[in-house]
């Protein structure tokens, strides 16, 4: 079988996750090699398939790099089953709601008392405990309780979510980096341990400044649009065929914008002479640099401006970014011949490694393409997987 990558062969992650907090985390570690064994309901017993069907591009894009064990945790046998995998696992990853994991007994505390060295990471809408830890969790949910909804559209527009699911995805990605610290520890350690994360935690860190802002100087940020919230002038503005961004923030970058705009005046004016100044004056200040911006194309002051080393970009849309040449150059669309769609390209991991680099080495796996293999090689003979098969176990 071909490896997504050497760094993290000797790996074996058992994956019970489903949406999308869940399955990015354990995409991390499939996309860098790791043996990862998806281990999902039946088809037959539960046909649908939580995060949209196989043949979608999000399941596509998800759940690459992964084989899949059909296996029926709530028979005696498959749970059966699931435990004997784990005792020879070393990361089990689930985000179920916090009291399943319990109910079923494939809790940590259950499962390391026949692996200690076993690492169990938990992603919840909320926690594993406190006053929410009962309460589903969607991104959405995360991203408004956790002030993202608050700082983002345009000032007095109401509420607005982010056009990506960050909540989701952070919190997927800080379990991953969770269970990568937990890997290493036991190095020395010897013993797993286990790793909980939420959408609301993830939601929290990700706001950054905007949390100091409150947290150190008593200041609540506010919705600022396409401004930023703090740096000045940085932000969008019209041009003769559409929009762009410019970041002429520090002093350095202020002035070389006004001499690369002919508006050295700017300069010395009062109302701009000091980032203070400036931060008061935004408004009028952005009227004064789009008239400029408006009398040439995109295109145009990307390139002028670039050249005069002043930070500006065009704004893609999807379509224009995979189509942008330096993207092309990166490589970050990767093929891969899905079973059900045929050669089709999908999102690479955004990390070059110069010995160990990650690539799309199988596609999502139909459910239980894999578990005569696996149970194969768990010591099961085929007349046993025949029996488990005829008893919609797996």
């Amino acid at each position: 079988m071909t490896k997504s990558s050497l760094a993290l062969e000797r790996f074996t992650i058992l994956d019970l996750t489903r949406v999308r907090s869940g399955p990015t985390a354990v995409r991390q570690l499939a996309d860098w090699g790791a043996n990862v064994i998806k281990v999902e309901m039946p088809a037959k017993l539960d046909p649908s398939v939580l995060g949209g069907p196989r043949e979608g591009s999000d399941f596509q894009n998800l759940h690459r790099n992964k084989r899949s064990l059909s296996l029926n945790l709530k028979n005696e046998k498959g749970l059966a089953i699931f435990k004997k995998l784990a005792d020879k696992a070393d990361v089990v990853v689930e985000n179920y709601r916090p009291d399943v994991k319990f109910r079923l007994g494939i809790d940590y505390e259950s499962l390391k008392q026949t692996n200690k060295g076993l690492v169990y990471a938990s992603i919840s809408g909320f926690g594993q405990d406190g006053p929410y830890k009962d309460r589903p969790g969607f991104d959405q949910i995360a991203q408004g309780m956790g002030g993202l909804m608050s700082i983002t559209g345009v000032p007095d527009g109401g509420p607005m979510r982010v056009g990506i699911p960050v909540a989701d995805l952070t919190a997927g990605l800080f379990c991953a980096q969770g269970i990568m610290v937990a890997l290493l520890e036991r190095e020395v350690s010897g013993e797993g341990q286990w790793i909980q994360t939420s959408l609301l935690q993830a939601q929290a860190f990700m706001l950054d400044f905007q949390a100091t802002r409150w947290l150190v100087d008593g200041e609540v940020p506010g919705q600022a649009g396409n401004n930023h919230p703090t740096i000045i002038p940085m932000g969008v503005f019209k041009t003769a065929d559409g929009h762009m961004n410019i970041a002429g923030g520090s002093q350095v970058m202020w002035e070389r914008l006004c001499d690369a705009l002919d508006l050295n005046k700017l300069i010395s004016d009062p109302d701009y002479v000091k980032p203070q100044d400036r931060s008061i004056n935004r408004n009028a200040l952005n009227i004064v640099l789009e008239e400029k911006t408006r009398t040439k194309t995109t295109s145009y002051w990307v390139e002028y401006l670039n050249e005069r080393s002043v930070p500006c970009g065009e704004i893609n849309s999807i379509d224009e970014v995979f189509n942008n040449p330096q993207i092309r150059h990166l490589g970050i669309a990767q093929k891969v011949n899905s079973t059900e769609r045929g050669e089709i390209e999908l999102v690479g991991q955004p990390i070059d490694m110069s010995r160990t680099p990650s690539s799309l080495s199988l596609p999502p796996p139909t459910c239980g393409e894999h578990s005569d293999e696996i149970l194969g090689n768990l010591g099961l003979d085929d007349s046993e997987i025949s029996s488990l098969r005829a008893a919609d176990i797996i």
